[in-house]
């Protein structure tokens, strides 16, 4: 308890002494871009003897450390100076306007008073740095390394040195939901802040995330902007693609399987449940397309039929696994070695043997119904000649009689 008391008399006499001061409180540095304006926090102390000197007829006076005699009838600055604080309130915040390259330099603050309060801050000054150029805004943080399903958030800071036309902040490509403020930093020098919010996905893995900070001027002369970028680097389970396919020929059958993952994953084989190594039967093949992606061809020399039938694709990584499998029985074998089959080569003989059985089908209803009309339809009488031979005279020539019905 007495050790507390102790602390808060320090801090008591402490403060009747810097009351006793004459302090000011300035950013060391603050960067400006050329043709805008900077706004220069500032706040003073005086002694308690001079309270009542800080009144209305008070005034800022801004000196550079080259030219001492720098005062407020200088065309140089006069031209450029705004009052933004209330010097009553000890408040000398100051905006320069349309900076130029030759502005740059250390700044102090003079306060001057119709009356006794006059007084120099010689000893604290602000440097302000005008570019031709905008900073580059930070990224926070500045790399992106998480896995698929979880929540991200990023923020990205540029400086605003000008209060009147603070930078726009923009982010490419458009990801998420983003919230723009307008934050003070610890020497009350202010920062424009945007911060994005999404769902990694394994479709922003690799992409390039921006983020744009534009700022206007007040000398009329164009926009200047500025960028900073980073990799999405997003973990996720393997996946097997659409591109993974069996081809079948007389000789042999080529199956192709593609994965992709982060970390890259390993591909194997299985038939019957059992793994499939490198033989003189089965010859496997193994390939990165990049740093996610992978490819296994494995190809199997005299295949019998429905041997293949159990054919299975796996892949797996540290966050999972995917597997395919692979129904060769389904493909045609095609008459000639090397030509491959379609997707619907398998259909094929199945149509063949559908169109000739109706075929059949249709044939004998067909003549079904032609001799069931035979049947129920009279012959209709005709024209006949009938011819008879007269055996009575065999040496004689033979009589024909020919007779006519009508």
């Amino acid at each position: 308890m007495a050790g507390a008391l102790t602390f808060l008399l320090i801090g008591c006499l402490l403060k009747g002494v810097l009351c006793e001061e004459f302090m000011v409180t300035l950013p060391k540095t603050i960067e400006v871009l050329k043709g805008s304006c900077v706004t220069i926090p500032c706040s003073f102390e005086i002694p308690r003897r001079f309270q009542n000197n800080l009144d209305n007829t008070c005034k800022a006076i801004w000196k550079d450390k080259e030219n001492d005699t720098y005062t407020r009838n200088n065309p140089n600055l006069i031209t450029t100076k705004e009052m933004t604080g209330d010097l009553t309130r000890k408040n000398c915040t100051t905006t320069f306007n349309n900076m130029r390259l030759d502005h740059t330099n250390d700044y102090y603050f003079q306060l001057q008073c119709d009356n006794q309060l006059k007084w120099n801050f010689h000893y604290a000054s602000v440097n302000i740095i005008v570019k031709a150029d905008p900073p580059s805004p930070t990224l926070t943080p500045s790399t992106l390394e998480e896995t698929e399903g979880t929540s991200v958030r990023l923020k990205c800071s540029a400086p605003a040195p000008c209060l009147s036309q603070p930078p726009t902040l923009t982010w490419t490509p458009g990801l998420g939901d983003s919230q723009e403020t307008l934050q003070e930093n610890q020497d009350k020098t202010k920062v424009m802040t945007s911060v994005l919010t999404f769902t990694a996905s394994h479709l922003h893995h690799g992409k390039t995330i921006s983020c744009t900070a534009t700022y206007n001027k007040q000398d009329g002369s164009p926009s200047s902007s500025a960028h900073s970028v980073l990799t999405a680097d997003i973990s996720f389970p393997p996946q097997i693609l659409h591109s993974s396919v069996c081809t079948k020929t007389e000789s042999q059958v080529n199956c192709s399987c593609e994965t992709v993952g982060n970390p890259s994953p390993v591909l194997h084989w299985n038939l019957d449940g059992l793994p499939v190594d490198h033989s003189d039967r089965f010859a496997i093949s193994n390939e990165l397309l990049n740093d996610t992606g992978v490819r296994s061809v494995i190809t199997v020399s005299q295949p019998q039929c429905g041997d293949l039938s159990t054919l299975v694709c796996n892949s797996s990584n540290s966050l999972g696994a995917a597997s395919q499998r692979f129904c060769v029985t389904c493909l045609e074998q095609q008459t000639s070695a090397g030509s491959q089959g379609g997707p619907h080569s398998g259909v094929l003989p199945w149509a063949v043997a559908g169109v000739s059985l109706g075929a059949n089908v249709f044939c004998i209803i067909f003549m079904a119904f032609l001799w069931r009309a035979r049947r129920n339809v009279k012959p209709k009488e005709e024209d006949t000649t009938y011819i008879s031979l007269d055996h009575r005279d065999m040496s004689s020539e033979y009589d024909v009689i020919a007779q006519t019905r009508n």
